[in-house]
Formats: structure tokens, C-alpha cells, sequence
């Protein structure tokens, strides 16, 4: 079955047919039911790749093709990795190597790729020219940073050569697949109709300038765009700061509104499981433990405390202070691209946002998980939005 619709029914099953309810994981004490869900593609999976920016982008791109009423398309993650990968390079190679380079990347490089280069199915470039039929860029990524460590150090008289691109480029075609140079000479058929990359992107009624992303930090203004510093900003992308309950109203108006959103998050917290299908930041933290760890469910007294991943607990409300330090100690890090779809909420009347993941059919939930609010103020890095979804108050604030 279609995991989109078999997600679909599994909401209306639990909700309305029998007034049955969602649960995080078999055995859980939770009982969460539908607020909002949004109609999405099956969840895809990465694999061994450092491509979640990729995969969560054009989830929630194939998102808004759905909304605009135009199909289930299926677009290629690796179209867009593969012509992100040469400029990403070029910047490596013009800062001296001072600079980052790797799998990462951010959710305006998506925006990039289509403006430039546009956007193709997964059938048409699959991305698996070496023997798989699962993504893995191990061996690829390695010959790539070797080549450009090698040649940062231009080590034929002093000077960079003209060939060094035609080069780094014939490694990702080995493993991805070639592409003509012209977009326009690279022709496919869809439906019965011939399309070129940047045809298929105007097809689909995907206008690039339409989408913004949005973060929350205390170290520049709010309500102005600013450079991001991440180390897979690569473009040095400018992202736009509002203050931290006005991020939670943009996320939550989005939902509720019809809009689905990238999200960009720190996933290394013990609060975070997608075994577990939850995203929490309990305010006991032994109410939570590590999958490799010994400890049990007690407090510091040795009185037994819940287990978070199987019943609801307390949870921390976090400051914008709170969230600012985080990211000033390097606590708050950015991990992982995902796609918000949908809104849910306990038994207690917490609200969570329903979480596509890219790690494939692997938990209860089908690769889904719930993400508490509390986990998302603290722990959002910026989500990936239309333009259109924020309230009017908060677009004539940044300007849009």
C-alpha cells in the first residue's frame, strides 16, 4: 500500500472510525490524536548519506505540489546533491580549504539547484551508479575531499589548472550519473509529455522565491535576515531571525493553515528517539535514558521516576535565553533535515508536530515521529517555508 495513504488511514482509523487513538510505540502509555495532518509522499530513505537536507527539502517541495493540486511527483534527492556538489567545491577550494566541505548541506541549497539547474524525477536520476540499490556516498565522499585537500595545495607550479573541475566532477558522475553540460540538452518524458529539468520545474508550479527559511537566536536582531553560521552554510545564506514564540506561532500557524515545513534540528539529545517515535525534553532528564546505557529509572533520592518514551512526564519550558545558550556552547548543533507534516497531542493536551524522517520504515510509526513543542523551542536550528504560510503580522515585521 501507498505509505501515504496508509498514514492517511491509519489517522482516520484511530480518530473517527473506532475512537481509537495513535500510540509512539507498541506498549506505550501514550494516546495521542490527530490536531492536523498534512497530505506527503511515502518516507524515502537516505541511507548512508549525509543527504537529509536533500530528502526533508524535496518532501516538503513534493508537500506543496500536492497542495497546489498537482500530483504525487517523486523528485530526485540526488539530482539536487549532484549539482550542489561542484559549488560547494569551488568555495572550498577559494577559501584555501579553510572552510567546510562535505555530504551537509542546508534547505536553501534546494532553491539553488532548482533556479540554476531545475529539478528532475527519481526515475529519471536515481543517483545509484555504482552497484546499489541503496544510497551509500562513503567511497565517493572520500575521493572527493582527498582530490580537493590535494589540490587546495596547487601543486602544479603554484596555480590551480583549468581542468581541476572537469576532474572532481567525473567522480560524482561515476557514482551519481553524468548529466549534460546544458540542462536544456538533458530531455526525459513524464506523463506522455517531454520535459527538460527546468520545464519540469516550472510544470510543477514551483516558484523558488516563494520560500524562506527561519530561525530564533538572541546574537542578531530580530526581524532581520542574517548570515547563518553553519558549517553547511556553504552559500553563506542569509536566514531571517524573529524571536522565539513567534518561530512557535509560525510552525503552528503553518499546519494548521495547510502548509507543511522543513526543519532543521539538533537530533543528538537524549530526549530525541525515532526507535521510540518521540521528541522530548523532560524536565527529570533520568526520565530518559541512551539505548547503549545502564541507567535505570531513578531520581537522585532512588525513587522510581517514569520512563518519558513510554508515558507522558513533565516537560521543560524553554526559554529564548535558554535556547541562545545552548547554541553559544555548542549544546544545540545542526544535525538533521526533517519534514513537519502534521500536529497531534496527548492525553494531557501537549501538543507535538507529526516528524517525516528520511531513516526509512524503520519504528511503530512508519518512520514518522512526535516531536513535543518544548523539544521544538529548544532545539530547532530554522525551518524551511512558503512565504505565504506566516501570519500577516509576522511577514510585515521581516519586510516580505
Amino acid at each position: 500500500m501507498n505509505k501515504t495513504i496508509k498514514f492517511a488511514i491509519l489517522f482516520f482509523i484511530s480518530n473517527i472510525a473506532f475512537a481509537q487513538v495513535l500510540v509512539n510505540k507498541k506498549g506505550s502509555d501514550y494516546k495521542f490524536t490527530e490536531v492536523k495532518h498534512l497530505d506527503v509522499n511515502p518516507v524515502q530513505n537516505q541511507n548512508r548519506t549525509g543527504t537529509c537536507w536533500s530528502f526533508s527539502s524535496l518532501s516538503f517541495m513534493e508537500a506543496e505540489i500536492l497542495r497546489k493540486g498537482k500530483g504525487h511527483y517523486n523528485l530526485s534527492e540526488m539530482y539536487i546533491a549532484r549539482n550542489a556538489y561542484l559549488p560547494k567545491a569551488i568555495n572550498y577550494v577559494r577559501m584555501d580549504g579553510h572552510f567546510n566541505f562535505g555530504e551537509g548541506g542546508e534547505f536553501h541549497d534546494i532553491p539553488y539547484v532548482i533556479k540554476n539547474y531545475g529539478i528532475v524525477p527519481e526515475s529519471v536520476y536515481s543517483g545509484l551508479q555504482y552497484g546499489s540499490d541503496k544510497h551509500n556516498h562513503s567511497e565517493m565522499v572520500a575521493q572527493l575531499k582527498a582530490m580537493l585537500e590535494a589540490i587546495v595545495k596547487k601543486p602544479q607550479g603554484g596555480k590551480l589548472t583549468t581542468s581541476w573541475q572537469k576532474g572532481f566532477k567525473s567522480v560524482v558522475d561515476a557514482y551519481l550519473g553524468e548529466l549534460p553540460e546544458n540542462t536544456e540538452d538533458f530531455k526525459f518524458i513524464v506523463d506522455g509529455k517531454e520535459f527538460t529539468p527546468k520545464s519540469f520545474a516550472k510544470f510543477l508550479d514551483l516558484d523558488m522565491d516563494d520560500y524562506i527559511e527561519i530561525t530564533s537566536y538572541s546574537h542578531h536582531p530580530f526581524y532581520k535576515p542574517f548570515v547563518f553560521e553553519l558549517p553547511d552554510n556553504w552559500s553563506f545564506h542569509q536566514v531571517y531571525n524573529v524571536p522565539l514564540d513567534d518561530l512557535m506561532k509560525i510552525a503552528e500557524n503553518a499546519i494548521m493553515n495547510g502548509y507543511t515545513l522543513g526543519w532543521g534540528a539538533d537530533v543528538s539529545e537524549k530526549g530525541f528517539s525515532h526507535r521510540n517515535g518521540l521528541a522530548i525534553v523532560p524536565e527529570e532528564p533520568n526520565s530518559v535514558k541512551t539505548r547503549r546505557s545502564s541507567e535505570k529509572f531513578f531520581d537522585i533520592d532512588g525513587e522510581k521516576i517514569p520512563n518519558g518514551f513510554m508515558q507522558p512526564v513533565e516537560e521543560k519550558w524553554v526559554s529564548q535565553q535558554e535556547r541562545q545558550m545552548a547554541f553559544d556552547d555548542k549544546e544545540t548543533t545542526d544535525d538533521h533535515g526533517m519534514h513537519i507534516v502534521g500536529i497531534v497531542k496527548d492525553q494531557d493536551g501537549k501538543k507535538y508536530f507529526v516528524v517525516k524522517n528520511s531513516w526509512g520504515d524503520t519504528n511503530d510509526l512508519n518512520g514518522y515521529f512526535f516531536a513535543s513543542f518544548p523539544y521544538f523551542r529548544y532545539k530547532t536550528m530554522d525551518i524551511f517555508i512558503n512565504k505565504n504560510a506566516l501570519p500577516k503580522d509576522i511577514r510585515k515585521k521581516l519586510g516580505l
